[in-house]
């Protein structure tokens, strides 16, 4: 029996995507909703991109991962800061891959355009960078400063940047460009990577803007301070009440994206 090639690829798309999943779910990486996304995903991506697109997925969600559980107990006394914790559930995953999985659907239609290839290498360069500064910017020595008016916060708050924090979304930006770069991207050349770390910079600095003006932050009275998590019954203290995290890291990934095409074209042109 002759099985064709778009079969063995289907096959091992989603089967890789599968064990993946299933792996990062059982490790506590992921929840039930938030496995089931990622293989959807994960698959599509593998699939229709290849490796070049998959190992930049993976990139980012291996040492993402790695990270919050690395220093989960760390961000634990920070629990009531965050509206989720270190399982990543399918609104996650969705905001932190939903741009890739739609860029990988652009570029299988259009196969000989450069900037679906960026726009997605910038995305997760943005999402890598912001997670990685989430995780290892909560070990600054000093307090955060509010982005917008430089006014000291406390850790875990909405909108605030250290020096550790951004350190840490520079490393995570570019981790992503020299993976871009060792597997052999479009754009795997020094222009590509300078980019796709700018491009990073760029949306998860972003990020932070709109965790500072407009993503939903709420005061909760039971413990005395002000949280990510919808408190019942009880209006933003700041920011659009459908501005959640969620929405607050697919919109700075899409900066980022953005960024990251606009940026190659001042420096190659497309």
């Amino acid at each position: 029996m002759n099985i064709s090639p778009s079969l063995i690829s289907l096959l091992i798309g989603f089967g890789f995507a599968g064990i993946i999943s299933l792996l990062a779910w059982g490790a506590g990486a992921l929840t039930q909703s938030g496995a089931g996304c990622a293989f959807g995903m994960g698959g599509l991506i593998f699939i229709l991109g290849g490796w070049p697109w998959a190992t930049l997925l993976l990139t980012f969600f291996i040492s993402s991962s790695g990270l919050s559980k690395l220093f989960r107990k760390r961000k634990a006394m920070l629990s009531e800061k965050y509206a989720k914790g270190s399982r990543r559930d399918w609104g996650q995953v969705l905001a932190n891959g939903g741009l890739g999985a739609f860029l990988v659907l652009v570029q299988a239609y259009h196969p000989d355009q450069l900037w679906p290839w960026l726009a997605y290498a910038g995305a997760m360069a943005t999402v890598n960078g912001d997670t990685w500064a989430t995780e290892l910017g909560v070990l600054s020595r000093t307090p955060p400063r509010l982005i917008t008016t430089g006014e000291l916060i406390e850790h875990g708050d909405s909108g605030g940047v250290t020096i550790t924090g951004s350190f840490a979304t520079l490393s995570g930006a570019a981790l992503l460009a020299l993976v871009m770069i060792l597997f052999g991207g479009p754009t795997a050349s020094p222009s590509g990577a300078a980019a796709v770390i700018l491009g990073g910079l760029a949306g998860a600095f972003f990020d932070s803007l709109l965790g500072a003006t407009v993503q939903a932050i709420y005061y909760d009275p039971k413990c005395a301070k002000y949280t990510e998590h919808r408190v019942p019954d009880v209006s933003p203290e700041r920011g659009w009440a459908w501005m959640n995290n969620d929405a607050v890291n697919l919109i700075s990934s899409m900066f980022g994206a953005l960024t990251t095409v606009m940026l190659w074209i001042l420096f190659v042109g497309l």
